[in-house]
């Protein structure tokens, strides 16, 4: 049975990208895994700051999709693994969330976005979910580091 998830509010609202579950990452503290994708579009200008400094995930995504800042020219290529990075980075420094997240053990997980079909599953179901695979992806990797930690 899937688990679907897509308000911080809900029993597995950690697993949105606007859950205030702050991490370091390239050198820097960002407030949300929301922050740090925003920003990433435009590595190497002061919007990065800018948008890490947002006071909401939600103010970080809307400086993100404003195409008035210069998105950099291999977003397409690179969002996927950014993301990861991300969420990866996320579960592994909050050890509650990473347990919420190693709980879901080999259900399907799926972002319930009525509006997005990239990141999520959009209102037909019909989108990609690739949140949901990045989050599955990264449960592997945590499992598979227990796994082998435990072994030690």
């Amino acid at each position: 049975m899937p688990v679907y998830f897509y308000s911080t509010r809900d029993r597995y609202g950690s697993f949105s990208n606007f859950s205030a579950h702050g991490f370091e990452l390239d050198g820097a503290y960002w407030p949300t895994s929301e922050h740090y994708f925003q920003a990433q579009k435009f590595v190497g200008t002061p919007h990065v700051d800018q948008i890490r400094q947002a006071k909401t995930a939600k103010e970080a995504a809307k400086m993100g999709r404003e195409r008035s800042r210069p998105l950099r020219s291999d977003w397409e290529a690179v969002k996927d693994d950014i993301m990861y990075q991300a969420v990866l980075k996320k579960f592994q420094t909050h050890a509650d969330i990473r347990e919420i997240l190693l709980s879901t053990g080999e259900e399907e997980l799926v972002e319930n976005s009525p509006i997005d079909y990239y990141w999520g599953c959009g209102a037909d179901g019909s989108g990609k979910n690739q949140l949901g695979i990045t989050l599955m992806a990264v449960r592997q990797i945590l499992r598979d580091r227990q796994s082998t930690s435990q072994l030690l």
